[in-house]
């Protein structure tokens, strides 16, 4: 499985880090893009992890100016494309067909081709134009999602925490991830 993993300047790069550590784990061939933005909220969260960490867990790396990389064409064939954090501006770019970056111009393609796209935003509170655009991106096609894990399987630390998102994001791709207690099955709550 060939998958596009888009990190964008949202708070929550720890969800980035564990969803590329998954998809590492079960073997998934990345293709990995990070916005300037990105790199800017990983120096302002306190560097973990850092864009070193984040390429570490890539196959593939690709800058986000370059607008010419496989990614950027639907003849690059994937299973489609994540972005995690999914920050507001991106959001927007996205559900409006806005492909000025690499990230944006991929999650373009992703949705011409009708390939899955989920966008994992982590931002609170959403303001009306946020709405409006995550409305927007599900009705382009894409599958929106919060980074909001649940609680019921009793999380003991953060790491668990993560987790919860990382299953439910890579669900969205078919993906098992090992170690998550669902709800009403393998020893989960009702």
């Amino acid at each position: 499985m060939k998958l596009v993993v888009g990190v964008s300047g949202g708070s929550g790069m720890p969800y980035a880090h564990a969803v590329l550590a998954a998809l590492r784990d079960a073997g998934v061939d990345t293709h990995l893009v990070v916005s300037s933005g990105a790199k800017r909220v990983m120096a302002a969260e306190g560097g973990t992890p850092t864009l070193a960490d984040l390429v570490s867990l890539a196959a593939h790396v690709h800058d986000d100016r370059d607008l010419g990389a496989s990614v950027a064409s639907g003849s690059f064939r994937t299973a489609g494309m994540l972005v995690i954090p999914c920050s507001a501006g991106t959001l927007a770019k996205i559900a409006h067909g806005f492909a000025d970056t690499l990230l944006t111009r991929a999650a373009h393609v992703t949705l011409k081709e009708r390939r899955p796209l989920v966008l994992v935003v982590r931002e609170d509170p959403l303001p009306r134009p946020a709405l409006v655009n995550l409305l927007a991106a599900h009705d382009a096609g894409a599958t929106v999602m919060t980074a909001s894990p649940g609680f019921y399987h009793a999380p003991r630390d953060v790491a668990e925490l993560l987790h919860f998102v990382t299953v439910r994001v890579l669900d969205q791709f078919g993906l098992d991830t090992p170690g998550m207690r669902r709800w009403g099955q393998d020893g989960g709550t009702p």
